[in-house]
């Protein structure tokens, strides 16, 4: 078992060649958001770019879009009309995957029928590297053949319970690591369990990752590690390191920001941490 260290982000973050032009270093299709829910995709989207991705795009329903837009010239959103993302848009969510690296789905979609539903058939019929969060953890739960072994699924406990039907909140690490492993064995994909130590394994290789802190309990955090593993697999960095790489970003991003905002943390805090960790 590997513990994620500091030295794997000088293997991804290499110097950039000075011809270098938009689109060398990924662009990332961020699909999210309901009629009550914009800050999940909107912070996925803008911790990819923090995370090096070169360009971002949002998709899901307009209200969520239209708030969306308004964090930052750079985030890129195409709204789609309805409350709900449902089935009559995968048409065009697989047009705007269509020259894309990699993809991040799930963050505030809601679990009514009809979303879980698309989400299912928009995976189904793509093969990009994909990041599975939230919402569409459920989706999959009962869907395992709309996983491809270029994805990684982030869910926290309980959403492993859902996934799995197997009970890590009250397990050892050592335990942790076995239902970890075993599922991604038999999912054939990637899995990052969340936690206060997270869990990563490929089914194969399995490793450990430290950083991070209680004052990251807030919501959103999961979704900044979502944008940051959309980012890396979006340069091409093959999953399971996508996700070791992710977890600790992520996690010591987090340390950098509570030393000053400590019962304050905001996710919006650690993804401006961010650049700090990776540079």
């Amino acid at each position: 078992m590997l513990k994620v260290s500091g030295s794997l982000l000088k293997e991804i973050y290499k110097p950039r060649k000075k011809d270098s032009y938009k689109g060398n270093y990924g662009k990332v299709l961020v699909v999210g958001g309901s009629k009550f829910y914009h800050g999940s995709p909107t912070l996925s989207a803008l911790a990819a770019y923090r995370a090096g991705a070169d360009l971002v795009f949002l998709s899901g329903p307009e209200r969520a879009m239209n708030i969306a837009a308004t964090y930052g010239a750079e985030l890129i959103t195409y709204p789609l009309t309805g409350d709900w993302i449902t089935n009559r848009h995968i048409p065009i969510l697989l047009e705007l995957s269509s020259n894309k690296h990699a993809i991040v789905i799930g963050g505030g979609m809601t679990r009514n029928a009809d979303t879980l539903e698309a989400i299912i058939k928009f995976l189904k019929k793509i093969d990009i590297p994909c990041v599975v969060d939230a919402d569409a953890i459920y989706a999959i739960s009962k869907h395992r053949d709309a996983i491809k072994n270029n994805f990684v699924l982030t869910p926290h406990t309980h959403e492993f319970f859902v996934l799995t039907g197997v009970k890590v909140s009250d397990l050892s690490l050592e335990e942790k690591v076995k239902a970890v492993k075993r599922a991604a064995f038999e999912m054939n994909c990637t899995i990052l369990l969340k936690g206060s130590v997270d869990v990563i394994s490929d089914g194969n290789r399995t490793a450990i990752n430290k950083t991070g802190n209680p004052y990251m309990t807030v919501g959103g955090t999961g979704d900044v590690l979502a944008g940051v593993c959309g980012a890396l697999l979006a340069r091409e960095v093959e999953p399971f390191t996508a996700a070791c790489a992710a977890a600790f970003i992520v996690g010591r991003a987090g340390d950098v920001a509570a030393k000053e905002k400590k019962e304050g943390l905001l996710p919006s805090d650690v993804i401006d941490a961010i650049p700090k960790v990776i540079r």
